[in-house]
Order: C-alpha cells, then sequence, then structure tokens
C-alpha cells in the first residue's frame, strides 16, 4: 500500500521540525498509533492499530528515524510483529519546504503487511 500527500503548516520549517521530532506530536500525525516511547534520539517504541477488511490487529515493534537531514527531511522506518496477525512494516518520506511565512510537507509512505491480514488484504 502506497499512500503520498503534502500539507501546509503555519509555522516556519525550523518551528515544524521540532514538533515533528517531539514524540507526542509525531504519534498524532501517524495514523494508527496508539502508543510512541523514545529509545534513542532517533528510535522509539511503538504500537499501531490497523484493520484491513473484518480483521483487525495490533502491531509491537521500532520505529527509526533515518537518512535525516535537520529541517528538510527524514525517513520513518516502522518494523512490528503482530502475534497470529502476521507482520507490518513501512516508511515515510517527510520532505519539509519554506512556503511563505510556513512550511509545505511533503510525504510518500509505502507499507506492506504479511500473515493473516495479507490473505484477507
Amino acid at each position: 500500500m502506497n499512500l503520498q500527500g503534502e500539507r501546509v503548516i503555519a509555522a516556519a520549517p525550523e518551528v515544524t521540525w521540532t514538533a515533528l521530532n517531539d514524540p507526542v506530536t509525531l504519534k498524532a500525525c501517524i495514523a494508527g498509533c496508539e502508543t510512541l516511547d523514545r529509545v534513542a534520539d532517533d528510535e522509539f517504541l511503538a504500537t499501531m492499530a490497523i484493520r484491513i477488511g473484518p480483521v483487525n490487529a495490533r502491531f509491537k515493534g521500532r520505529l527509526k528515524l533515518q537518512n535525516i537531514e535537520p529541517i528538510t527531511s527524514y525517513t520513518i522506518a516502522f518494523d512490528g510483529q503482530g502475534g497470529v496477525a502476521g507482520f507490518g512494516k513501512g516508511s515515510a518520506d517527510v520532505k519539509l519546504t519554506p512556503e511563505g511565512t510556513g512550511t509545505r510537507l511533503a510525504y510518500a509512505a509505502r507499507a506492506q503487511v504479511g500473515g493473516k491480514l495479507a490473505q484477507v488484504g
């Protein structure tokens, strides 16, 4: 599954970058993210919930920030296990560019599931 999009944020790139590196803000930005606990500057323990058709699954795993270019971009990578539901992994490239007094946030995300969820979806 692939998702992409753009949003204009009414804050300067520096402010937006700081917010996107805050666990509370980052958790709120990731669909299905239930918990996000920092374990290193660039790594978090995460719980993600998804639903595909009639199957609900909760994945526990690691979310890592990679390819970090301060104030302009990073890649968010997730790898987790969902018990009998299978596994989930994915990544999202996030890019920030100045737009007037605000910031344009562009993202391109890829997700993959395996196991029972893959059979349904």
